[in-house]
């Protein structure tokens, strides 16, 4: 390979950075990965010159010999003489391991690490509270029972019995993965010796068998803002799994889920009280007590006519909107009731009422949606006998 010049095979000159021999990288590699090119012989042998360019202008201290004497520096040959070793440029060259990290390194991890040996970091968790719509409107302090692994009180998470005992586990270094050539490909996997947590404990707690952490209840206290509905998430720093090891807590995020209300129906900061009235009142007109949500009655008035899903509207009678004085609006629609289970006489009297209405010269003006309705059927079916 000796007279290479590693930067042209990368297509990069020899002032470009880090980040953008890498970007170069990646994009030929994927290129002319054999994978890729199965019709194309030459496409291996352009791959691993192309891996060997990186793994060269990726490391500082290589790309300074390269660029001081060239491609020759590295041949094998040379290695006795205070040299650089060959660079093992085909598929399970470091090179290639690099881009094998960035693409799945994160899904490899399974988790978080601290910066402690060992330790890592613990989950989130999530819990439902389930609340009134009267103390989502005030909003409280609710107090909640979950069930947690909390951070072991007899080796204070550190796993271990003599709370120096951790070492960094021989097998992987401490990395908590090892790498597997097979074929061509490198494969990355747990270490089986520390299961991925990159150390090792000689005398692990008895209590919490080596992971710094016990299965227990936990009581906390949460304020939950007024104006709260559900779907808001209300989260809370630290208060979630100890992490293993010492490793730092998780956080804890409360949902929130208002019951439905058996008066209210709630739209935002709004809210809906549908209220049922006799056909008398809604002809006569008068005044209504109804509910709010504070617990006390208000006094609403009916105008003479009212119909059904005819709405009145309370200023500031609504919802408190979170984290803000303001509040929401209350609006009362109405329900006209037929009466049923009417005696003789209340049936009676229903007829003469209507009657009287039809008799009367102003008797269209009584009942105006039902006197135009029937006079656009008699309109359509003069027009169809046409």
């Amino acid at each position: 390979m000796a007279g290479k010049d590693y930067y042209e095979i990368l297509g990069v000159d020899n002032k470009a950075g880090a980040d953008k021999i890498k970007k170069s990288y990646r994009k030929l590699a994927m290129k002319f990965h054999p994978d890729q090119n199965k019709d194309n012989p030459e496409a291996e042998e352009k791959f691993k010159e192309i891996n060997e360019a990186y793994d060269i202008l990726k490391d500082d201290q290589k790309r300074a010999a390269f660029d001081r004497y060239g491609s020759s520096a590295f041949d094998s040959s040379a290695a006795g003489a205070g040299g650089f070793p060959g660079n093992g440029a085909g598929f399970s060259g470091a090179a290639f391991s690099d881009i094998f990290e960035d693409m799945f390194g994160d899904f490899a991890d399974g988790a978080h690490r601290d910066t402690q040996p060992g330790s890592m970091r613990g989950s989130d968790i999530q819990y439902t509270l389930g609340m009134t719509l009267e103390e989502a409107h005030k909003g409280k302090e609710a107090k909640i029972k979950i069930p947690i692994n909390d951070t072991c009180d007899q080796c204070a998470g550190t796993g271990s019995s003599d709370g120096d005992n951790v070492h960094n586990c021989e097998t992987c270094g401490g990395n908590g993965r090892i790498r597997q050539q097979q074929g061509f490909f490198t494969i990355e996997r747990t270490c089986p010796s520390c299961h991925g947590e990159g150390v090792t404990i000689k005398n692990p707690c008895k209590n919490c068998g080596g992971s710094g952490r016990v299965h227990k209840s936990k009581t906390l206290k949460v304020k939950i803002p007024a104006g709260v509905e559900t779907g808001r998430r209300i989260r809370l720093s630290d208060k979630g799994e100890a992490g293993v090891r010492g490793g730092s807590h998780g956080d804890l995020y409360v949902m929130i889920n208002v019951k439905p209300h058996k008066l209210f129906q709630r739209d935002g900061a709004n809210l809906f009280c549908r209220v049922p009235i006799t056909v008398t009142r809604a002809a006569l007109g008068g005044e209504i007590e109804v509910p709010t949500i504070d617990g006390t009655r208000a006094n609403v008035k009916i105008p003479a006519g009212t119909q059904t899903a005819q709405q009145f509207r309370m200023r500031k009678k609504g919802m408190h909107m979170i984290r803000s004085d303001a509040r929401g609006d209350m609006y009362i629609e109405i329900y006209v009731e037929t009466p049923v289970n009417l005696n003789k006489k209340q049936q009676n009297l229903l007829r003469e009422l209507d009657n009287s209405i039809k008799g009367s010269v102003e008797g269209s003006k009584h009942s105006p949606q039902s006197s135009g309705f029937f006079k656009k059927i008699r309109e359509f079916w003069d027009d169809l006998s046409e």
